[in-house]
């Protein structure tokens, strides 16, 4: 299983774009000895020519994506903009892998700072660095936070919890048009004129 594959390196999954903060990312690695995997295509893949710690994967299919996922020490989310529900961080957690992600929207409530991954500031290659040292420094602190991602998926976001749950929506909306509507009352002798 990934939980228990020896993990090396951080992953990088998703469009090369400037919102993601890719060039946070490329900056924070440059700057810092760890080994950087990044798998996706866009305008910013030049951010990363010339780094000898960076391995450009292209695009990949799922399956590969989740083997990769299986062997990184974490996945980095570095976006600078305020993300829905971005699918990456659920697929690390389903593969027992940690997020370091930026503290922004919905990636720090999806992300347990200390607990599920690392948070840092936005927009803060310095702090991202900061995070990318700690977690190569800590590999079994980061595998306690994979369990714990792991768990969260299992929890929260695995099909059959999924499955429940939209299940429960839609006997709620069922039972919503079960029952009688109710007309509004009509107050005789009131005027809404000014």
């Amino acid at each position: 299983p990934a939980q228990q594959r020896a993990r090396r390196g951080f992953l990088y999954v998703g469009r090369l774009d400037p919102e993601k903060g890719v060039t946070i990312l490329a900056v924070a690695a440059r700057n810092c000895d760890v080994e950087l995997r990044v798998a996706g295509t866009g305008p910013c893949v030049d951010e990363f020519g010339g780094m000898p710690n960076a391995t450009l994967l292209g695009g990949l299919a799922a399956q590969q994506v989740r083997e990769e996922m299986g062997s990184a020490l974490a996945v980095v989310v570095p976006s600078i903009w305020y993300e829905n529900f971005p699918r990456t961080i659920v697929e690390a957690f389903a593969t027992a892998t940690p997020v370091i992600a930026s503290r922004i929207g919905a990636l720090a409530s999806l992300v347990e700072d200390g607990k599920t991954g690392l948070l840092f500031q936005p927009g803060d290659p310095g702090d991202l660095q900061q995070k990318l040292d700690w977690a190569r420094a800590n590999p079994l602190a980061m595998a306690e936070m994979g369990q714990a991602a792991r768990r969260q998926y299992l929890e929260k976001y695995s099909p059959g919890v999924n499955h429940a749950q939209l299940l429960a929506i839609y006997r709620e909306a069922i039972a919503d048009m079960a029952r009688p509507v109710r007309e509004p009352e009509l107050q005789v002798g009131r005027s809404d004129a000014v």
